[in-house]
């Protein structure tokens, strides 16, 4: 059991880490946004590309834009905060249970 254990320990770590790194791409992406970034620049196209693709979802399934303010960003840190604290920390408890 403790093998299943150490596994759901490792699969937490890795999604928190991920995650966690997710976060601060998105973060990075809206303090860029404030600015007139050159669209061209490798840094700029690695955020965009990394983070359009849930920005867009999350702006198509809700749009929530008041006076030009574009909040899908901080709806996606929402639910990463949420993801983090309810899933990766219930895969890290039911790992301690286990063995892990």
């Amino acid at each position: 059991m403790f093998v299943i254990g150490n596994l759901l320990a490792a699969i937490a770590k890795i999604l928190d880490i991920a995650l966690t790194l997710y976060m601060w791409i998105i973060i990075a992406r809206a303090v860029v946004s404030w600015v007139n970034p050159d669209p061209y620049n490798p840094i700029i196209r690695f955020l965009n590309a990394v983070t359009e693709p849930v920005l867009y979802q999350v702006r198509r399934r809700l749009p929530i834009s008041f006076g030009g303010i574009d909040f899908s960003p901080i709806l996606v840190l929402l639910v990463i905060v949420f993801v983090q604290s309810f899933l990766v920390r219930s895969l890290a408890e039911m790992a301690m249970r286990m063995g892990g």
